[in-house]
C-alpha cells in the first residue's frame, strides 16, 4: 500500500516551489491564490527571498504547506491510502485526504504559526536533538529536569528532540551526555514547539480550527499525538489541537502505519527528510519524493 508523508518545518529552502509553479497553469493559479489569501507576497519570499526571510515561523510555515500542496496537484494523490504529516505536515496531510480545503488549511497554517511565533517570543525557550539515547532514558532525564523539559519530536529510533525552557533543556542537555548520548544539540530555533509552553498558542489555533469546515475523510490519517488511523472529523479536530503542546510520535506513526500495510512511502513537499527518518524506522520499506 502507498502512504503519502508531508514534512514540517526546517524543510524549506529558496527557490522553493518555483518549478511547480512554472509547470502548469492550474497549479500557479493555486499558489497565486496563496498571496491574496495571507495578505502578503508569500510567493516572492519563497522563491527569491533569504533563508532568513524562510526562518520565519509565520512565513516558514505556510511556505511549506503551500509548496505541498501543490506536489500533491502535480501527482494527483498517486492512489495513496494513507496519510501522514510531521508536525506541521499534518495540516496538508489533512488536504490530501479532503478533510481540509487548500483555502481553510492555509488559514489555519498562517494562524498556528502566528500564535507560535507569539508564543516563542514571551518565553525564553529552545530546543535540542538528542542522538544515541534511548527514548526511555530522554523521557526519563527529561522527567527529573527542574523547569519545563519534554520530549517532543520521535523522529527515529536514535534520534529524539526535546523542547521547553532555555535553561532546562540546557541542563537536560548536559544529562544525556552524562548518560551516554552521541550528540545533545541545541537548534537554532527561539521556541518551544510541541511543549506546554505552547499552550497560549494552542487557545489561539482551537478558535480558529472551531470556526473552520473539517469534512470526514477519504483515507485515513495518522495522526501525531494518536499514531492511529482516524476519519472522524471531530476526532481529527481534538487531535491537531493537542498536537501543538504534545509531541510529535513520527516513529510510532510509521510504525503503526507499516502494520496496517504500508509498504511505499511517498513524501509530498520540500526536502526529503521523511524519507531518511523512515529508512531509519524501517529499512525494509521503499521511499521516494513525489516530484
Amino acid at each position: 500500500m502507498k502512504a503519502l508523508v508531508f514534512p514540517g518545518q526546517g524543510s524549506q529552502f529558496v527557490g522553493m516551489g518555483k518549478e511547480l509553479y512554472d509547470s502548469r497553469k492550474d497549479i500557479k493559479d493555486l499558489m497565486e491564490s496563496a498571496n491574496e489569501i495571507l495578505g502578503f507576497d508569500i510567493l516572492s519570499l519563497m522563491f527569491s527571498g533569504t533563508d532568513e526571510d524562510l526562518k520565519r515561523t509565520e512565513v516558514t510555515q505556510p511556505s511549506i504547506f503551500i509548496h505541498s500542496v501543490a506536489a500533491l496537484k502535480a501527482v494527483n494523490g498517486l492512489g495513496a491510502e494513507m496519510v501522514a504529516g510531521h508536525s506541521l505536515g499534518e495540516f496538508s496531510a489533512l488536504v490530501a485526504n479532503g478533510v481540509l480545503s487548500f483555502e481553510d488549511g492555509l488559514q489555519l497554517v498562517s494562524a498556528r504559526a502566528k500564535a507560535m511565533q507569539e508564543a516563542c517570543d514571551a518565553n525564553p525557550s529552545s530546543m535540542a536533538a538528542i542522538l544515541g539515547l534511548a527514548d526511555e532514558k530522554v523521557e526519563e532525564i527529561c522527567a527529573s529536569i527542574d523547569g519545563i523539559v519534554v520530549p517532543a519530536n520521535y523522529n527515529c529510533p536514535g534520534q529524539l528532540v526535546i523542547s521547553g525552557e532555555t535553561s532546562a533543556v540546557e541542563k537536560a542537555c548536559e544529562k544525556m551526555k552524562e548518560a551516554g548520548a552521541k550528540r545533545a544539540l541545541l537548534l537554532p530555533v527561539n521556541g518551544a514547539f510541541h511543549s506546554p509552553l505552547m499552550m497560549s498558542a494552542q487557545e489561539k489555533l482551537a478558535e480558529a480550527i472551531e470556526k473552520t469546515k473539517f469534512r470526514k475523510a477519504t483515507i485515513p490519517v495518522y495522526q501525531n499525538i494518536t499514531t492511529t488511523a482516524v476519519s472522524d472529523a471531530e476526532e481529527i479536530k481534538k487531535n491537531l489541537i493537542a498536537q501543538l503542546t504534545g509531541p510529535v510520535k513520527w516513529t510510532q506513526s510509521v510504525q503503526n502505519m507499516i502494520k496496517d500495510n504500508a509498504s511505499h512511502f511517498i513524501e509530498v513537499g520540500p526536502g526529503k527528510t521523511l524519507q531518511g527518518l523512515i529508512k531509519k524506522i524501517n529499512a525494509e520499506v521503499s521511499v521516494s519524493s513525489a516530484v
